[in-house]
C-alpha cells in the first residue's frame, strides 16, 4: 500500500537534540523512505535554503515534498528540481485579502520595536521581525492584531526566542497556513487518507497535527511539557514512541519508523525480514 509520510525535521528526523540516536536507526529510516511504497514530505519551520542545508549535512533521503516556512511554502520535488506549488499560495491567499508580505509590512511601520528580518527568511505570505527580548510581547501582538483586524486580515502571530542569539521572533502568516491544514492539502492533491498518511514531530508547534484525526507519531525524545499535552489525543491517531523496536530506542528517526511498523503492519513484518536477514548475514 502506497502511504504518505510526513516528518519534521528539527529534534524528529534530525537528531539536534539532546538525546542519544540509535545506532541503524538512520539506515532503517533510509531503507524504509527508499520503498517504492512511500511519498516522503518534510514538515518544517525551515526556509528552502535551509532544507537544503540539512538533507546535505545530515545525508537525508530526497523528499517528494517539503512543505515549509512554517506552513506558508510547499516545494515539489523531482528530477526537475524543486518545484513550488502556486495552487498552496492560492489556498492561503484570502486571508491576507491577496496581499503580499511587502503590504503586511507596511501597515506595521507604526511599530518600532518591528525590525525586519533578512530577505531570505521572507516569502509571499510570511513575514519575519526580530523583536528585542525586553519588549512586552503580550501587548504588542495585541496591538498588532487589532491593526490587522482593522485592515481585515486573518493573522497568526507566532512568537518564539532565539536563545543562542538572544532575540525574539515573529513571524506573521496567514491563519491558515499551518502544518496540519498544508498537510491536508497534500493529502487532497495526491489522493492521500486518514488510512495512509502518518506524521511524526516532537515538538509545540506539530501539536495541531499530533492532536487531529491525522495517525501520528511522538518520537520518544520529545519534551516532557509536549508529552503532557499530547496525551490529551485520541489514542487511534496518536502513537508516543516506547523504544525497544528492533533494539533501537525510539528517538528522532528510531521513533519514526517504530511508529510506521505500529500503524502499517506489513511495514513491520517487512523491517522484521530487513533485521533477520542483517543478522544472518
Amino acid at each position: 500500500m502506497r502511504f504518505l509520510l510526513c516528518t519534521d525535521l528539527d529534534r524528529t528526523l534530525i537528531p539536534n537534540g539532546t538525546q542519544p540516536l540509535s545506532p541503524g536507526a538512520t539506515q532503517r529510516f533510509k531503507q524504509l523512505a527508499d520503498l517504492k511504497e512511500t511519498t516522503l514530505a518534510y514538515v518544517t519551520g525551515r526556509h528552502r535554503a535551509l532544507v537544503e542545508q540539512a538533507i546535505s549535512d545530515f545525508t537525508l533521503p530526497q523528499p517528494d515534498f517539503v512543505i515549509a516556512d512554517v506552513g506558508t511554502t510547499i516545494y515539489q520535488i523531482n528530477a526537475s528540481g524543486w518545484q513550488h506549488l502556486s495552487n498552496w499560495d492560492a489556498e492561503i491567499a484570502p486571508d491576507w485579502r491577496g496581499l503580499a508580505h511587502e503590504d503586511i509590512s507596511k501597515l506595521l511601520e507604526e511599530f518600532p520595536t518591528l525590525l525586519l528580518q533578512e530577505p531570505e527568511k521572507q516569502n509571499l505570505h510570511k513575514l519575519s521581525f526580530y523583536i528585542p527580548l525586553k519588549t512586552d510581547v503580550s501587548i504588542l501582538i495585541r496591538d498588532i492584531n487589532i491593526k490587522l483586524k482593522l485592515a481585515d486580515i486573518k493573522a497568526n502571530l507566532i512568537w518564539s526566542i532565539d536563545e543562542e542569539a538572544q532575540i525574539g521572533l515573529l513571524d506573521v502568516l496567514p491563519s491558515s497556513a499551518n502544518k496540519l491544514h498544508a498537510i491536508r492539502f497534500l493529502m487532497n492533491k495526491q489522493g492521500f487518507t486518514l488510512e495512509n498518511t502518518i506524521f511524526a514531530g516532537d515538538s509545540g508547534n506539530d501539536l495541531d497535527v499530533l492532536m487531529s484525526d491525522i495517525p501520528s507519531i511522538l518520537v520518544g525524545n520529545a519534551d516532557t511539557e509536549v508529552r503532557k499535552q499530547a496525551a490529551k489525543a485520541h489514542e487511534m491517531s496518536l502513537y508516543i514512541a516506547k523504544g525497544d523496536f528492533l533494539g533501537m530506542n525510539g528517538n528522532y528517526c528510531a521513533g519514526i519508523v517504530e511508529g510506521v511498523a505500529h500503524y502499517l503492519p506489513e511495514v513491520d513484518a517487512w523491517l522484521h525480514e530487513q533485521n533477520l536477514t542483517k543478522k544472518e548475514n
